[in-house]
């Protein structure tokens, strides 16, 4: 049920930033719904092994970088879901940062911590 909660609480993220930024596009919440859903599964499944082969990178510029990574997962994934449009890399690295944003604060208002954890 948590998992579905937070599926939902990206998604309603994702729907949100148009109104924030003039270069992001979702057409409708369904493709909120598949563009949260594959910008999970990119950052599940890709984002690791992306992180351990730039680590040298990660490194020197003290995590900084990782910033790029997300931009770059971000555009992606705008490039792969119909319906779902950023502008251009600035675009996207604003973009992944406020998709956060929004995100962290709506699933601490929204998700209760339980006491076995």
């Amino acid at each position: 049920m948590r998992l579905l909660l937070t599926w939902l609480i990206n998604a309603a993220a994702l729907f949100a930033l148009p109104f924030l930024m003039s270069s992001v596009e979702v057409t409708n919440m369904g493709t909120a719904l598949v563009a949260a859903l594959v910008l999970g599964l990119v950052n599940t499944l890709i984002r690791p092994v992306l992180v351990l082969l730039t680590l040298p990178v990660t490194l020197l510029s003290m995590g900084l970088f990782i910033l790029v990574i997300n931009a770059l997962l971000f555009w992606a994934v705008a490039n792969l879901v119909g319906g779902f449009q950023v502008a251009g890399f600035w675009s996207a690295f604003i973009a992944a940062i406020l998709y956060s944003i929004i995100s962290w604060a709506l699933s601490t208002l929204l998700l209760k911590k339980d006491g076995n954890s």
